[in-house]
């Protein structure tokens, strides 16, 4: 018996050992980045920046996959299911990981329970782009504008709870108006409605209609920031033109599924910090609009603090943005 008793010892010593083994081979093969948003828009080139960072900074390949619907949350949904061993990770943003409680009350999953916060990876302000023929050449005038014509007002974006969406919420919000909200499957969809006179405007990262509003083809009447976008300095922000409450940027992320190892969520995070360092990485997010994170703001903690400040600031204005 004693011998029996030993030898069961010795294996449970031995398996409770083998576990800091595997998470210090992380990654010990490909690992599969979730973004949970169509192919060509803002989140889908981000993340893909972000893929390689992870694939050269920590030796292993990264696939993204893209799994699009019901403002992210289908594509949050299947990572926080995931294996809590780092090799399923999300790349979302506040909407999925934060706020997505305001628009979907039978969410099934938590968007603060059910993840491991890893870093911030980009932050892009918004910008509020109306069809080039409406009658407003700022955003005061838009303002006055939208205030008379509230119920003739269309507004596109890209589902409830995506980034467009929320934008506008909060515009809206902050003017005082309930203007009909027009969905569509994705910000490009938006654009060529807007283009086609379909919808008056719309609220989306300074990338997704950049070449437009160079073109001439839509006009952007406000940065969403108290500072001017580098890639349309000759835009004002909505602060410098008297509407200081429309103040959101979209706000990219890498979560792991609730669970995963610590030493693993350390090991991203890593990456991901050094990335953001490098030069080209730098260069390549400000030429698609992107305010650079600063190192006090990266790594776990200062996203799981985001996500729960962002959720308390932005719920109770969602919510009732949204009642009847």
């Amino acid at each position: 018996m004693t011998r029996h008793w030993l030898a069961a010892a010795l294996l449970l010593m031995a398996s409770g050992l083998s576990a800091p083994a595997h998470t210090e081979d992380y990654p010990a093969r490909t690992i599969t980045m979730i973004v949970p948003f169509a192919v060509g828009g803002p989140a889908d080139i981000t993340g893909r920046i972000v893929a390689d960072v992870f694939s050269r900074h920590l030796g292993r390949s990264v696939i993204v996959e893209n799994i699009n619907g019901a403002g992210g949350t289908i594509g949050a949904l299947r990572a926080s299911r995931a294996n809590p061993d780092g090799y399923t990770i999300l790349f979302g943003h506040m909407s999925t990981n934060a706020l997505a409680p305001a628009f979907y009350p039978d969410l099934k999953y938590d968007p603060q329970k059910d993840f491991e916060p890893v870093g911030l990876a980009a932050e892009y302000p918004e910008l509020l782009v109306v069809r080039k023929d409406l009658p407003a050449k700022d955003l005061r005038e838009f303002v006055a504008y939208a205030k008379a014509n509230a119920n003739k007002l269309n507004v596109g974006h890209a589902g409830v709870g995506s980034i467009s969406y929320i934008g506008c919420l909060l515009l809206n919000a902050a003017i005082g108006i309930k203007p009909t909200l027009v969905p569509f499957t994705g910000t490009a969809p938006v654009l060529n409605a807007m283009l086609s006179g379909e919808i008056d405007y719309e609220c989306d990262p300074v990338l997704g209609t950049l070449a437009q509003v160079q073109a001439g083809a839509v006009r952007a009447l406000a940065i969403a920031a108290r500072q001017r976008s580098p890639m349309l300095p000759d835009v004002p922000t909505s602060d410098e033109q008297g509407l200081g409450e429309f103040d959101v940027a979209v706000k990219y992320a890498v979560f792991a599924p609730a669970g995963t190892p610590k030493p693993v969520v350390d090991k991203l995070a890593a990456a991901l910090n050094e990335g953001l360092d490098e030069p080209q990485v730098k260069k390549r997010l400000a030429e698609l609009g992107a305010d650079n994170i600063a190192p006090s703001r990266r790594g776990p903690k200062p996203l799981a603090d985001l996500v729960k400040n962002e959720a308390a600031r932005l719920i109770p204005i969602l919510q009732a943005a949204t009642s009847k």
